[in-house]
């Protein structure tokens, strides 16, 4: 059966980590969320997987390739263009992106379902593509019931008793919501679809072609099903999933690495002395990640590998990438470091080389400072801008001079 990943967005809401990474690549305990996608497709059945590209489409297809190794078959359609050398990402929305490929060569000859590439789901689609078959239907959402005070998080959906869609409301008040079913991107369609999708053009699956169908009365039906659904779109989604995973809240995403102590997993030669570390699980350390005498981790929080965490930090409740060296004394709460970066877990964002803090949050592979700053900050707690941009301290910190004295 077929298949269609969508992977074409630039993944704005999910700055700084989409800068260099793609959102499907984005990773949940160092594997990536299109992956556990695939994984979901093959186990139901789908093994023709199309994946449309544009912004890094580079990282997805090295990674993914042509899907051998995770059992599937596996296409690229690139939208975008060469310009001066470099590829250029122009996505032609969800809609246009089905409807290029199917013009290039008619790819979906059947019943056939559609993911969103940022999402960990957990959904039997055996079952739903079942029930799609028996409404006769040409488009069906897979839907899920939110809390009403949730409602106005998402895009909801309106149907009869039958199931068939009536109307859509984008992220309404709790008030006006007219349901508590809400569309979590994952789609069955019938190739009579293609008809209703203009050629060439940026079109939308949510925004344009459903409301088209609606207006039409076409057979189109929204099944609620009771499943677990990680959106991650934005970064405090991330930071959710991330914890949900530490918390053993989702189910089909496991730790990896070994149990050394109650909660407290590892990657393969972790250098660090038990005994001089205070370490209290849920935690996961990366392999080839050097953790120094006196640092203090507290969970959830998850390091991942070839980090390096300096003598007298602390890190709690956060997330730490790949390579990323904290310095002594720095004391991380709630917080998400990703290269240059820190973010808050509301999405706040600190450029560290910008505010000349790169000597205290760096790259796990440059020689470190040999002595620090002339004067330098012991930091108590790493604060950041709130999103609105209020203008707060970045760090409550004490003025030392480099040789200790504190005169």
């Amino acid at each position: 059966m077929k298949a269609m990943i969508l992977a074409a967005g630039k993944g704005t809401r999910l700055r700084p980590l989409t800068f260099t990474t793609p959102k499907p690549m984005i990773p949940i305990l160092q594997k990536p969320v299109m992956e556990f996608l695939v994984e979901l497709l093959r186990q139901h059945g789908f093994n023709q997987i199309m994946v449309n590209v544009s912004h890094l489409a580079k990282e997805i297809e090295d990674y993914f390739r042509d899907g051998q190794k995770f059992g599937v078959h596996i296409a690229y359609s690139f939208e975008g263009s060469i310009v001066d050398g470099e590829l250029v990402g122009e996505a032609l929305g969800s809609a246009g992106g089905m409807k290029r490929i199917q013009d290039f060569s008619p790819f979906f000859d059947d019943t056939f379902v559609v993911l969103c590439g940022d999402a960990l789901i957990d959904l039997d689609l055996t079952e739903a593509l079942a029930w799609h078959k028996q409404q006769g239907s040409i488009a069906t959402i897979i839907m899920k019931s939110v809390p009403k005070e949730e409602v106005s998080s998402y895009g909801v959906v309106v149907t009869d008793e039958r199931g068939r869609v009536k109307a859509f409301q984008e992220k309404p008040s709790v008030e006006a919501a007219l349901s508590t079913n809400i569309n979590t991107g994952i789609y069955i369609f019938e190739p009579e679809i293609f008809n209703y999708i203009p050629s060439g053009e940026e079109y939308d699956i949510g925004s344009q072609l459903f409301p088209k169908l609606v207006e039409i009365q076409a057979p189109f039906y929204g099944l609620p099903m009771d499943f677990q659904w990680v959106d991650i779109g934005k970064v405090p989604d991330y930071w959710q999933a991330i914890r949900g995973v530490m918390l053993g809240e989702i189910k089909n995403v496991a730790i990896p690495g070994q149990e050394v102590a109650p909660g407290i997993y590892t990657g393969l030669n972790v250098a660090v002395n038990w005994d001089k570390v205070n370490i209290q699980g849920p935690v996961y350390i990366g392999a080839m990640t050097k953790i120094e005498d006196g640092a203090t981790i507290i969970g959830p929080t998850m390091i991942g590998p070839n980090c390096w965490i300096c003598s007298g930090a602390t890190v709690e409740n956060s997330v730490v990438f790949d390579y990323s060296r904290l310095g002594e004394g720095i004391r991380l709460v709630d917080k998400l470091v990703f290269g240059r970066y820190c973010v808050d877990k509301t999405g706040a964002t600190i450029d560290v080389q910008a505010a000349a803090l790169d000597w205290l949050i760096t790259d796990a592979r440059r020689t470190p400072p040999t002595q620090l700053p002339a004067e330098h900050h012991v930091f108590q707690e790493l604060r950041l801008p709130s999103p609105a941009g209020d203008t707060q301290k970045i760090q409550t910190e004490e003025v030392v001079k480099a040789s200790g004295s504190n005169e």
